[in-house]
């Protein structure tokens, strides 16, 4: 039966392991956004076993290049998740537990999910403005040459997701 959780950042491996493909949650905390050139970054330094410029241990990270308008944060709606499938591995092994997306992932993708027991959860396309309004407060924290790209931690409070593929490999994507 499908559920509705609210959930707090870090994510502990108790919360997650409870989690469904499908169920509702209300995700309230620190997250990170990063899109594909973010993610190369990231990965090119823990390949090269050096330090990142964030703790993703226990971390979300969002699929999304925030717009600002006059210093004020614009929309915020998330992109395809699949872009970022060939970061993934490099990331979980370093303790990243949760992404945020949307669309399906690929079969290589849940494998890594269901080995770190992690969960990727998607959001709702097309309401970018919508989504801005779970988040707080905001800030830049890596990557600044990178522009829209950059790395940003958002403050949300009760941020709507959806449990797209569970620390188990369910995915609710896997009948289509």
């Amino acid at each position: 039966m499908k559920k509705t959780v609210k959930l707090k950042t870090p994510l502990v491996d108790r919360i997650i392991k409870s989690l469904r493909a499908g169920d509702e949650v209300k995700l309230s905390g620190v997250i990170y956004t990063a899109r594909d050139r973010a993610h190369k970054k990231l990965a090119g330094l823990l390949t090269a076993n050096k330090t990142l410029p964030l703790d993703i241990k226990n971390a979300v990270i969002y699929y999304c290049g925030p717009t600002f308008c006059k210093g004020k944060l614009g929309s915020c709606g998330p992109t395809t998740a699949s872009r970022m499938d060939n970061f993934l591995k490099p990331l979980a092994k370093a303790g990243l537990r949760a992404t945020i997306g949307k669309g399906k992932r690929s079969y290589a993708v849940r494998e890594i999910i269901k080995k770190h027991r992690g969960v990727y959860f998607v959001t709702y396309a097309g309401c970018a403005a919508y989504l801005s309004n779970f988040i707080k407060s905001y800030k830049a924290a890596a990557f600044p040459e990178l522009g829209p790209e950059a790395i940003y931690e958002f403050n949300v409070v009760d941020f709507p997701l959806i449990v797209g593929i569970d620390a188990y490999g369910e995915d609710i994507y896997s009948d289509i």
